[in-house]
């Protein structure tokens, strides 16, 4: 692979990415009609974010083409990419249709010594996701595990923690994550996190906050039931411990981010000295005190402060309460920093302790692909143009996207 010639090119369609994706859909599609069934069509909004998650983990891979770990980005993505029941032909297929769609946006600029570039770079990535792909089916995994729901607790109207019993065991570290889906909605997957660490009996916790307009968390909040089976991917992630454990710990957790953190607190002990900030829109969003009061009476060295607007105040109060709450605290560049959450408050927290004196390498989180359109993007080609949407695929801290 020429790293350059695939920088330039890329750089060119990345201008224009929106043309790009939906060209590239509709090529594959007019030659591939067999492969809409993997797609959810009946759902606009969900074939939009598909079409940011091809940009995303293309962006991802072009920035790290000398990177020695993205073989091991690559092999997860094939070993997950099983659950959408993708075979050889297909990645065959898309590449048809991805450079295709690369050729015509980038117009003059695209030539043949850019198509071999490409077509070379491709290969080299489907060989490495098959290979990924191959080792999860050689070592017995399924492309999806069911798993039953055997508990539904409703906190409000709009969050739940579910808790599933898998049909065959599901191997995880704490602070992973999961895609969900639920068979009643074909090709419809969103990543959840686990929201406990591994138990002797093989359940798991989710815990899902309803986003308005999703169909699937929708789905998950207000019709799922015990007794009704749900379909897991393989986990991932990388917002788990570093071990070993030689400074003192902060976790800061905003709505169901604190599933994961939950997760990683329950792997500590009180030898450990502990900070945990716990963010809600509200006091009736802080859903999981008794656990905390577990987890205080279990680690000594834990103390908990938790963040919510005044009575009556804006829910981004709350993020100015963090702040200052943060600002308050010293020690910063003694500390290992864990944070999960949306993704916008994240990554607002984490510029905010660069500034507070936290080590950049010592602030870990996940970036997921956010659950709602918080932009819609317009209707027409006339409104693009005067209100030209935000990419969704741009990724500013560099964590790999899911797919």
């Amino acid at each position: 692979m020429d790293p350059e010639i695939l920088r330039s090119s890329f750089a060119v369609v990345e201008r224009r990415a929106e043309f790009a994706v939906k060209y590239f859909y509709s090529h594959l599609f007019r030659h591939h009609p067999d492969l809409r069934g993997l797609f959810p069509l009946d759902f606009p909004e969900d074939m939009q974010r598909q079409r940011d998650r091809l940009f995303a983990a293309l962006t991802y891979v072009m920035e790290r083409l000398e990177d020695p770990a993205l073989p091991g980005y690559l092999r997860e993505l094939g070993r997950d990419h099983r659950k959408y029941l993708a075979e050889p032909e297909h990645y065959a297929a898309v590449g048809a249709s991805l450079l295709a769609a690369f050729a015509v946006v980038a117009g003059a600029t695209w030539n043949a010594e850019t198509e071999k570039a490409w077509g070379e770079a491709y290969g080299a990535i489907t060989n490495v996701m098959l290979q990924g792909a191959w080792e999860a089916q050689h070592a017995g995994e399924p492309p999806w595990w069911d798993a039953e729901v055997v508990n539904r607790a409703l906190h409000g109207e709009d969050l739940v923690v579910l808790t599933l019993r898998p049909q065959h065991r599901l191997r995880y570290f704490p602070g992973q994550y999961v895609s969900v889906n639920n068979p009643h909605l074909p090709g419809i997957w969103r990543p959840y996190s686990l929201g406990n660490a591994p138990r002797a009996d093989h359940t798991l916790d989710l815990h899902i906050s309803r986003v308005e307009g999703g169909v699937l968390s929708t789905a998950l909040v207000r019709r799922t039931r015990a007794g009704d089976i749900l379909r897991l991917g393989a986990p991932g992630g990388g917002l788990i411990l570093r071990t070993p454990i030689v400074r003192p710990l902060t976790f800061i957790a905003a709505g169901t981010g604190w599933a994961p953190v939950k997760a990683l607190l329950q792997q500590l002990d009180d030898t450990h000295e502990v900070r945990l900030f716990l963010v809600a829109r509200d006091t009736s969003y802080l859903y999981d005190r008794s656990a905390v009061e577990r987890l205080q009476a279990r680690l000594t060295r834990l103390t908990v402060t938790f963040i919510t607007p005044a009575p009556g105040r804006p829910r981004t109060q709350a993020t100015e309460r963090l702040l200052t709450a943060l600002g308050n605290r010293a020690g910063w560049a003694r500390q290992d920093v864990y944070l999960a959450g949306p993704p916008k408050l994240v990554e607002d927290i984490g510029e905010a302790l660069l500034t507070l004196g936290a080590p950049p390498e010592r602030i870990f989180h996940d970036l997921l692909p956010p659950t709602g359109q918080e932009h819609p993007r317009p209707l027409g080609s006339a409104e693009w143009l005067l209100d030209r949407p935000q990419p969704n695929w741009h990724n500013p801290s560099g964590r790999a996207p899911s797919s």
